[in-house]
């Protein structure tokens, strides 16, 4: 009789559940938005969200609404500190760089954090929402 390929190599059985692999792809594309590629990145999010949030599993919805809507408030966040700026007398004025400082080291590193921490959950098969800025997920 055959024996699992899992057998034969020794390997665990996988404990993958279904729309794990959509809710990583969730997560590391907020991240990518946040770090390496802003706004195509993004992009990319919510044409995965469009495409897949009706048809998903609860897991990877969870983690698809939840990345699009921190990503949503990540951006009107960032709006708001260029107003603040501007206000506060441009961007040739001193007080730009105490702003910018402050948001880089709070905001900014708070969401990567909770990002980090939401790509874990993902990882582990869990759902996951953002603290004050997200909506509890069926399932939790």
């Amino acid at each position: 009789m055959p024996r699992l390929a899992a057998e034969n190599n020794n390997l665990p059985p996988s404990d993958e559940k279904p729309g794990q692999g959509l809710a990583t792809v969730a997560e590391l594309l907020y991240l990518f938005n946040l770090l390496l590629l802003p706004g195509i990145a993004f992009i990319i999010l919510l044409l995965v969200y469009m495409r897949y949030r009706n048809t998903s599993p609860p897991l990877a919805v969870c983690h698809l609404r939840q990345t699009v809507s921190a990503s949503i408030w990540a951006g009107v966040m960032l709006v708001l500190v260029n107003a603040l700026i501007i206000l506060l007398g441009g961007y040739d004025s001193p007080s730009t760089w105490i702003v910018v400082i402050l948001y880089f080291t709070t905001i900014h590193a708070t969401l990567i954090l909770l990002g980090s921490l939401g790509l874990a959950k993902a990882m582990a098969n869990k759902h996951y929402h953002f603290p004050l800025i997200g909506r509890s997920c069926s399932g939790e």
